[in-house]
């Protein structure tokens, strides 16, 4: 499917949606089990079904993207699994919203009803974001689409649920867990996200129970939950407190007395007073406390996080507090609560302390620390073999300062919370008997959360068992919950293979090779696969984890409606091009580093992709006269520098995506196209081309071909679209420009006498243009240019490059080997160790070229300023990448050259002035 002609502007829509779908449909993204590559995989970290292309999106697919392109390229089998992920509580809530709009909630429609409505919501409308990953150019293989509720995950899903109850990996227990009152469901310690907040600071007097007028002084920043303490602690070896251990204390607001006991382990005696409160049943640290002493458990809050009466009631709360209070949230009871303790004279002081505030990761409602009968995973087994994956290099974590977060995390891992009140997702593979338990028969609470109790016994299997082995019956009731969202991901490398079953995918493309995500999932995500990953494969799930930096927006601010700096990619596809705004985020792929993105980027990009469609329509404007390929020591000079240049980038950007540095590849690969072959080669070219049939032109005109081809396939992962469009209009073999091979730096192609050469012509015309500029000469205007060099060798090099100088610079160019200047006005410019002359002809007004000096003087010498305050910089040492460091420092040197040129001709034009 070639395209004829190139339009005479570059239209991105017209181009993506003829090649988006030829790709698709000829099957050149499909990848086999006996091909004969050498495996390369990457499964896509899967987006939520009820998504939408964010820019986040747009980065990591991107880069993946880019990976596969440049492998499948390379002639490896190159496979990248798609796929979506139910996304639990999302998914249920986007549902559950429609509902409501329709006048009726689920717990009407019922489960199963419920269940059949979301799974009819996923097939009309769970599509949107997998077409939008095609739109921006992902090459995945999509006849191999997964969906991470397919019955061949959900298979593997019970294997994996049934084999880690097993072997005591998995268990049913009554414990604290982070509690959402709005989603009416456990979350994981990873999704609770916590935000600083200023808060208050209370400390209230415990008075002690035995009369005598002492108290100990509580900090506390929950005043509310007082009302459940079930003990006071203070550090055994704090010498203000440890003869009160043993004692018992008077709780405030209440009828109950609680023990002060000893523990080292809660007690920080350097930190607030050294007497704390424990609350088992709502404080993590508290619950652990708790179970050390064996103390019991108040839970005051019911599942819709108010303070329930019945709860209240036997914590013996006074009468009238517990009239007050009861119904209310935490939050509104706070204040009730300390207004009683001041009347009671108990309330010694208050004081600003900022602290944390845990809030649900999808909806935001305040979590709550829970006391419920849960499905944990017991983690520390399978947590420490993933960390040695990782300190013996079986993984790689990249940038490597991640791998010490990673670490650090998983060392002090706490078993995982896997069940969820919610009904979308993977229900447990739990039975309970009907006979033996007949408590298990689930009542509907708080809106929905079906619990089980806790003294009930489940029968974990794959399906529901025949019978009971105590009853003999046959009646089973399958435990409410589900697992988990990440629990499902965490299989995601090995059963979109296939597993549990032993399939030649399975066998070709695990291990994968590379990882491609965002640090928000290291834990929620990646160290979960890899701990699964080698529990049930025996291998990592992946070879490489490249950890992608965030977008913000171009101040570097997070990016969220309510500030209205969001950057929508399928926008910004539309006004740019899906290559600009790919090449954009490539480009800014810094390791370590936030994205800063603006528009004005992009739009950068855009002009890079017009840059080289025009390169493209002057190329087959001069494609069509007759060509040769000579041996290269036979071929022009130019045609030998753009070769070993080309050879050049073309090495660097293999070592650079090799290194996973995105933004050096696509850097190499602006700088060469715009300014080495667009701005300077196809210049140099010229006047070859126009000598129709002769051997130089010929040879020129094969080396044209042949360079640009070359690039349409080095930039090909970058800009898939724009490079396909362009390879199909030139000369070329194969259907393809995705099925080409990538190109190999070849050391035939070196040459560092060319290189050296363009060096010269490079320095010497730059030079002659800020001359020109200065003396305000028009671009027609001829000038007459002396050279002198006294090294034999520079000579030689001169005279090789006086035609294209001459051509560059427009004007008369004479090369000598001593400084016998012609009469007249001399504007003299030193360029590294040549001498260049240029001759001041005609009417030209000195002082104005004067003040054009002064003002670019000036503006350079505030760049010196800010680029050598920023080089002096501690903190821009510490946090910038040695590329930008070198960059800075690059630029520097650059301006420090021409504020000495621009001194050198002020100097000499003043004493012209003065004649």
């Amino acid at each position: 499917m070639a395209s004829q002609q190139l339009s005479k502007t570059y239209e991105p829509q017209a181009v993506e949606t003829r090649w988006g779908p030829y790709w698709i449909d000829q099957g050149y993204f499909g990848a086999a089990p006996d091909s004969t590559g050498q495996p390369y995989t990457i499964v896509i970290p899967p987006p939520n079904v009820t998504g939408s292309l964010h820019i986040g999106h747009a980065l990591n697919n991107t880069l993946q993207d880019i990976l596969i392109r440049w492998r499948r390229m390379q002639g490896r089998n190159a496979l990248w699994i798609p796929g979506t992920d139910h996304a639990g509580i999302a998914t249920q809530n986007v549902v559950e919203r429609q509902l409501l709009e329709e006048g009726t909630k689920r717990e009407e429609l019922g489960r199963d009803a419920f269940i059949k409505r979301v799974w009819s919501w996923k097939q009309q409308s769970g599509h949107t974001i997998l077409d939008q990953l095609k739109r921006l150019g992902a090459s995945c293989d999509w006849s191999r689409l997964r969906f991470t509720m397919d019955e061949g995950l959900s298979e593997a899903v019970r294997a994996v649920f049934v084999r880690l109850h097993r072997e005591g990996l998995i268990y049913r227990g009554h414990r604290l867990i982070n509690w959402c009152p709005r989603c009416l469901t456990a979350l994981s310690d990873v999704e609770v996200e916590h935000e600083p907040v200023h808060g208050t600071m209370y400390h209230v007097s415990y008075p002690l129970a035995d009369g005598a007028g002492t108290s100990l002084i509580i900090a506390t920043t929950r005043p509310e939950t007082l009302l459940g303490d079930t003990a006071v602690a203070v550090h055994p070896e704090d010498s203000r407190y440890n003869r009160h251990i043993g004692k018992r204390i008077k709780l405030p607001l209440t009828n109950r007395t609680v023990p002060i006991v000893g523990d080292g382990i809660l007690v920080d005696r350097e930190f607030g007073t050294g007497a704390v409160k424990i609350t088992p049943a709502h404080d993590f640290n508290d619950f652990e406390a708790g179970e050390r002493h064996q103390l019991p458990r108040i839970a005051l809050l019911n599942h819709q996080a108010l303070l329930n009466p019945e709860a209240l009631l036997d914590a013996g709360v006074e009468p009238d507090i517990l009239d007050s209070i009861a119904n209310l949230s935490a939050i509104k009871a706070r204040p009730i609560v300390v207004d009683a303790l001041k009347h009671r004279n108990l309330l010694v002081k208050t004081e600003d302390h900022q602290m944390a505030l845990g809030k649900c990761y999808r909806c935001k409602t305040v979590v709550e620390p829970f006391l419920s009968p849960q499905w944990f995973v017991k983690i520390q087994p399978l947590a420490d073999p993933a960390i040695a994956a990782v300190e013996q290099g079986q993984i790689r974590i990249i940038p490597e300062e991640w791998s010490n977060n990673y670490l650090g995390w998983m060392r002090g891992i706490k078993d995982w919370c896997i069940s969820r009140q919610i009904w979308w997702g993977h229900r447990i593979p739990a039975w309970y008997c009907a006979t033996c338990h007949p408590e298990a028969h689930m009542t509907l609470e708080g809106g929905g959360s079906h619990l089980i109790p806790s003294q009930a016994e489940p029968v974990v299997a794959e399906t529901m068992p025949d019978d009971c082995a105590t009853c003999e019956r046959s009646q089973f009731i399958q435990d409410p919950d589900v697992l988990d969202t990440w629990f499902s991901s965490a299989l995601w490398p090995f059963s979109t293979l296939g597993w549990p079953a032993r399939t030649k995918e399975l066998e070709t493309y695990y291990p994968t090779s590379t990882l491609v995500t965002g640090l928000d999932i290291l834990f929620f995500w990646v160290a979960r696969m890899i701990m699964m990953g080698l529990k049930f494969t025996g291998k990592p799930p992946f070879r490489d984890v490249y950890i992608h930096a965030l977008v913000r927006d171009a101040e570097g601010e997070k990016m969220s409606k309510s500030k209205g700096n969001v950057i929508d990619p399928l926008t910004k596809m539309s006004e740019y091009g899906t290559d600009a705004l790919r090449f954009t985020l490539a480009s800014m792929a810094s390791p370590g580093r936030d994205i800063k993105l603006s528009e004005n980027r992009i739009e950068g990009y855009r002009n890079f992709a017009n840059k080289i469609w025009n390169a493209a329509r002057f190329i087959l404007m001069h494609a069509d006269g007759p060509s040769e390929v000579r041996p290269i020591a036979d071929r022009p000079f130019v045609d030998q520098w753009i070769l070993s240049r080309l050879n050049r980038v073309t090495a660097t950007v293999t070592a650079r995506l090799e290194e996973y540095r995105f933004d050096q590849a696509a850097g190499q690969l602006y700088q060469h196209i715009w300014h080495e072959y667009c701005d300077w080669y196809l210049e140099l070219i010229k006047p070859a081309l126009q000598n129709g049939d002769s051997p130089t032109a010929r040879s020129t005109r094969a080396t044209m071909l042949h360079t640009f081809e070359h690039i349409q396939r080095l930039l090909h992962p970058f800009m898939p679209f724009l490079t396909e469009e362009i390879w199909q209009t030139i000369p070329h073999q194969g259907e393809s420009l995705v099925r080409q091979p990538f190109p190999v730096a070849t050391q035939e192609w070196e040459n560092a006498e060319a290189e050296q050469t363009f060096a010269v012509i490079e320095q010497i015309v730059t030079t002659l243009r800020t001359g020109r500029a200065l003396l305000d000469y028009g671009p027609s205007k001829e000038l007459t240019v002396l050279i002198t060099s006294k090294d034999p060798d520079e000579l030689a090099r001169l005279n090789e490059a006086r035609a294209h100088i001459a051509q560059l610079c427009r004007g008369t160019v004479t090369i000598a080997d001593q400084e016998i200047w012609p009469d007249g006005r001399i504007l003299h410019l030193a360029v590294g160790s040549f001498m260049v002359g240029l001759t001041i002809e005609g009417e030209v007004d000195l002082n104005k070229a004067l003040t054009r000096i002064n003002k670019q003087a000036q503006a350079k010498q505030k760049e010196v300023t800010r680029l050598q305050g920023r080089l002096d910089s501690p903190e821009f040492a510490a946090k910038a990448s040695p590329e930008v460091v070198q960059e800075s420092k690059d630029r520097l040197a650059l301006l420090t050259a021409e504020l000495s040129l621009f001194a050198s001709s002020e100097q000499q034009l003043r004493k012209m002035v003065k004649r």
